[in-house]
Parts: structure tokens; C-alpha cells; sequence
């Protein structure tokens, strides 16, 4: 059996065992650094083979149905947050007092409330939310902030003022302004 070149240099003494364990360990190195983390290049461009019709059909349609689920949790969290506005800035509600009548969509509804809240309501610091199957008030800047996430939500927000085209020059009730506090 021959003998290894190492082991050659060894028995004639022209090495030391130092040395040879050193070499084995630059040749090791060596071979890491070769061997080492693959090229970003080859596994940035894997080769995809074509799909056949029936699965590109399910991948569209899942994708359709992720968007469907993304939307529906958006408009989910919207909801979340119109009732953490709602539910933390809304006025206590008033038992008793008079009625303030509103109108919402083709509906007449009506809210409980007392003079100082009527008030408030015309001079436009309060505004009537659609909440929960029911009705509140919150104050204007909160309404505006609801407004932004559902515009729907926002019933009333202060008297509307009247088109610039429905005052006509020859009216004779021009000069008589109906009171926004008109109770009904």
C-alpha cells in the first residue's frame, strides 16, 4: 500500500505534525469558502413550468375571494372603530325632555332631548349618528371623523342651509325666516 504524500513528508522528517495539522485546516477553509451560501443569482429566477387552464382558473378565483375577505375585514374594522367613536364621545341619553324630530332617509325619526340640547343641535355643535339600530349624538368633530370612515352613518349635523336657487327674487315671505328650532 502506497503511502500518502503527507505521510511521506512526514517519515523523512521535512515536516512536523504541527505543520501538517495546519495545512489541513487552510485546505478545509478553503473548501468552505467554495462551497459556502449559493449565489443569489441562480435562486432568484426558478423556472416555472406553465399551468395548465384548470388551475389558473383556481388561482384567479382565490384570488378573487381573498380580496372579497380583505375588504370584508376592512370594512369590518371601519365598523369597530365608527363604534369605539360612537360609544366613547356620545351625549348621555335624556329620559323624558321633548322630541327633536330629523329626518332620515324618507323617514321622519325623533331623539330625546332637553332645551340646552336643541339648542346646541341648531347652533350645529352636535350631530345625530345612526349607531346599533338606534340613534345618538355626538359632538361635531367626532361626527366629521365618522363621516370619513361610512358617510351614511351621519344623519344630521347641524341645520342645512337652504339652496341658493330656492330664494326666489319676487317671494313674498322672503323677509320671513323660518326659525331652525321650529318644533313640529
Amino acid at each position: 500500500m502506497s503511502m500518502s504524500l503527507r505521510d511521506q513528508l512526514l517519515a523523512a522528517g521535512l515536516v512536523s505534525q504541527k505543520q501538517v495539522k495546519d495545512a489541513e485546516r487552510q485546505k478545509q477553509h478553503q473548501q468552505r469558502q467554495h462551497h459556502g451560501p449559493k449565489r443569489k443569482d441562480s435562486a432568484a429566477a426558478p423556472v416555472v413550468a406553465p399551468r395548465p387552464p384548470a388551475q389558473n382558473a383556481k388561482v384567479v378565483r382565490d384570488q378573487a375571494l381573498n380580496r372579497q375577505q380583505q375588504e370584508k375585514a376592512q370594512k369590518k374594522a371601519l365598523l369597530a372603530q365608527i363604534k369605539q367613536l360612537v360609544e366613547q364621545n356620545r351625549l348621555a341619553p335624556i329620559e323624558g325632555g321633548d322630541a327633536y324630530n330629523f329626518v332620515d332617509g324618507s323617514k321622519i325619526r325623533r331623539i330625546a332631548v332637553n332645551a340646552e340640547v336643541r339648542a346646541r343641535i341648531t347652533r350645529g355643535e352636535l350631530a345625530i349618528v345612526r349607531h346599533g339600530g338606534g340613534y345618538d349624538l355626538v359632538p361635531k368633530a367626532i361626527a366629521e371623523r365618522i363621516r370619513e370612515r361610512d358617510p351614511h352613518a351621519v344623519v344630521a349635523a347641524g341645520p342645512a342651509a337652504p339652496p341658493q336657487d330656492a330664494v326666489q327674487p319676487d317671494d313674498p315671505y322672503k323677509e320671513f325666516a323660518v326659525p331652525d328650532d321650529l318644533m313640529w
